[in-house]
């Protein structure tokens, strides 16, 4: 059962990669029974130090509220939940991870330290996050978000999540987490939602037929999981 409008936190939406929060509309519009906020990660901050510090900047102060990391900003997601602010009442994992979801690309890091950074084809993002899934309005919003973002803050940070690793933060967590779990994910492989249950045994995972970018593709369905789960941890999600 579903939490009644009066007590339903505000959901703070912590974005992926290109961290500039657009493609998050899709996402927006499925929930328009809730307030939300969207953090955005100005094209400078690059390392997850930086962008932790500034997506705690952004939380509530005086109202109770849940927190939702999308693929990069998992980590984000977990480091601020891990430091027990006093409103966070869940947090939400969608298509992330808490460390190097790809390490056997790790080798890769010298290589994209010493090239100059180049451009992420369409066509690569379309495979990668989209899939079977993708369609013409969500390529135009790739093809929007693309070029806004500069080449070398995609490359930096994805060194960040090649070196990044929360594993010692989870046990501090102490809020419900819920796991959204995209069952064609070519980018976030299972074995990094696996190593989430080993350190978080609480976790409650919600596996949505879709890509990557569940968020985009599948944004009802993502919806109604959000607010299933907020169901059943009761009322004391809404309450400060």
């Amino acid at each position: 059962m579903s939490l009644p409008p009066e007590e339903r936190p505000l959901l703070v939406l912590l974005p992926g990669l290109d961290g500039t929060g657009v493609m998050f509309e899709p996402f927006l519009a499925a929930v328009p029974d809730f307030e939300a906020r969207v953090v955005r990660y100005p094209e400078a901050l690059v390392s997850y130090a930086a962008c932790i510090h500034h997506a705690r900047t952004l939380l509530p102060q005086d109202r109770p509220y849940v927190l939702l990391g999308e693929s990069f900003s998992g980590p984000v997601a977990l480091a601020l939940a891990a430091e027990r602010p006093e409103g966070l009442r869940a947090l939400v994992l969608c298509g992330t991870f808490a460390r190097n979801p790809r390490p056997g690309l790790a080798w890769t890091a010298p290589l994209l330290r010493l090239l100059p950074p180049l451009r992420l084809p369409v066509g690569a993002v379309r495979f990668l996050l989209l899939g079977r899934w993708a369609t013409g309005p969500l390529m135009d919003r790739v093809r929007r978000v693309l070029p806004a973002v500069p080449k070398a803050t995609l490359r930096d940070r994805l060194l960040a999540v090649i070196d990044v690793d929360q594993t010692a933060l989870l046990a501090r967590i102490q809020v419900p987490v819920l796991a959204l779990v995209a069952a064609h994910d070519r980018l976030v492989p299972l074995a990094a939602v696996r190593h989430l249950k080993a350190h978080l045994p609480g976790l409650d995972a919600a596996r949505l037929q879709g890509p990557h970018w569940l968020l985009q593709t599948r944004p009802d369905a993502a919806a109604q999981a959000l607010r299933d789960f907020l169901g059943r941890i009761g009322s004391a999600a809404g309450r400060p």
